[in-house]
């Protein structure tokens, strides 16, 4: 009897749902519940399609500005236009869209939902979906699967670029590095949601037969025939002239938006207890906006990534293109396939937190060693990381050349 009363409530919740999604927002907007209110006034009108013969809608994760730059780099191309789109949360660090809508109207609004999905195909030719997440919200319910199918069905190319905890798969990783922050963790809970996500990912890519894209190579252990697709920066606004490993003590920048995913737990300890004896000026950097950044690493000597994934991300791309040195633990696999792309080696030192220590020591030791290999970085960043790269590795699928799906 118990199960059969969840049961019905279960559908009636569902049913009140679909009700609000598929009614006029000025009808229902009184009997949302708190957490899915917004004010009419802060809906904006669908997207506007680029004046170009290719149109690229990418949506709808941005993260550290990454739709917004791969839509500026590949609108280098002729005729070619592009538009980046989020919802806000309210927790955003004021990374730039071209297209943006308050997170509560994102998830309710039916009338939102609808007309985004109309002024999309309509509109565009080609749609890039980031982090497998929902891209017209409420008008399906959210089910990403059913969004992209009617988008095919229309005729529009369909792509989906991963960029980490979407597609790895956390059983795969905790057997492949010791420092895995998915190995012995007391937080069962997190691990298990993480491995169903992408196992449902996996599922989603493996259905719908489209191009898949990954931001680091380390995801290629995860899907082999997915496609590198470099993180994008602006090499001009990281670039300073501000001397590096010249003062005493050197500082030393930490900056983990996932403090689990970047092993900060696994270096903290040795970082406190050489900026205990003065070795090092340590400095933790958290919620601080994407404009205050470069004038933080401008004032580092040295910026710490991650230590637990084996790849590198934005923060290293951003802290080589300001020429700090950037140390980090790197898989064999991710160097090994960037030297096959690019012909270039990750001007990156590596440590585990096992010999961040006896690196750390070594740099202070050997300043001008070290300074060298930070003078790459800016170079490197030109090379792999300014779109450039990003563009002709994404061409394919804008000239219907990589197989991508079409109605």
């Amino acid at each position: 009897m118990t199960r059969i009363i969840a049961r019905a409530r279960r559908l009636v919740g569902v049913g009140y749902r679909r009700a609000l999604q598929r009614c006029p927002d000025w009808l229902t907007v009184w009997f949302r519940p708190p957490g899915r209110r917004f004010a009419l006034g802060e809906v904006p009108r669908p997207v506007v399609p680029p004046g170009a013969g290719v149109r690229l809608y990418i949506a709808p994760a941005n993260f550290a500005a990454q739709g917004f730059a791969l839509a500026r780099a590949v609108e280098r191309l002729p005729d070619v236009g592009a538009v980046s789109m989020q919802p806000l949360s309210g927790q955003d660090y004021g990374f730039p869209a071209d297209y943006e809508i308050p997170m509560s109207a994102f998830i309710s609004s039916g009338t939102w939902g609808r007309g985004q999905r109309d002024a999309v195909s309509r509109g565009f030719t080609h749609v890039l979906v980031e982090a497998e997440r929902s891209v017209f919200g409420a008008a399906f319910d959210r089910d990403v699967e059913k969004e992209l199918l009617w988008l095919i069905r229309r005729g529009l190319s369909v792509a989906l670029i991963s960029h980490g905890t979407d597609l790895r798969l956390p059983s795969r990783h905790a057997e492949s590095d010791e420092w895995s922050p998915f190995r012995g963790r007391l937080d069962e809970e997190w691990v298990r949601r993480l491995e169903e996500t992408a196992l449902r990912n996996r599922e989603l890519g493996q259905s719908l037969g489209t191009p898949l894209y990954v931001s680091t190579p380390e995801l290629l252990l995860d899907w082999p025939s997915a496609t590198w697709l470099p993180v994008i920066v602006d090499p001009g606004t990281w670039a300073t002239d501000s001397e590096l490993l010249i003062g005493r003590p050197p500082v030393v920048v930490h900056a983990p938006t996932s403090p689990i995913v970047k092993g900060t737990n696994l270096i903290e300890p040795t970082l406190m207890q050489m900026s205990d004896r003065g070795a090092l000026d340590y400095r933790r950097i958290e919620r601080v906006p994407a404009a205050a950044m470069p004038s933080l690493y401008a004032a580092a000597d040295i910026v710490l990534d991650q230590f637990a994934l084996g790849a590198y991300g934005t923060t290293s791309i951003e802290a080589m293109a300001a020429g700090r040195l950037v140390v980090a633990h790197l898989h064999e696999q991710v160097r090994s396939h960037i030297a096959g792309v690019t012909g270039l080696e990750p001007p990156i030192v590596e440590a585990t937190p096992d010999t961040l220590g006896a690196v750390l020591d070594d740099i202070i030791a050997r300043p001008q060693h070290y300074r060298e290999i930070a003078g790459r970085g800016p170079e490197y960043v030109a090379a792999v990381h300014d779109g450039t790269l990003s563009t002709r590795v994404i061409v394919p699928f804008l000239t219907g050349a990589e197989g991508a799906s079409r109605g």
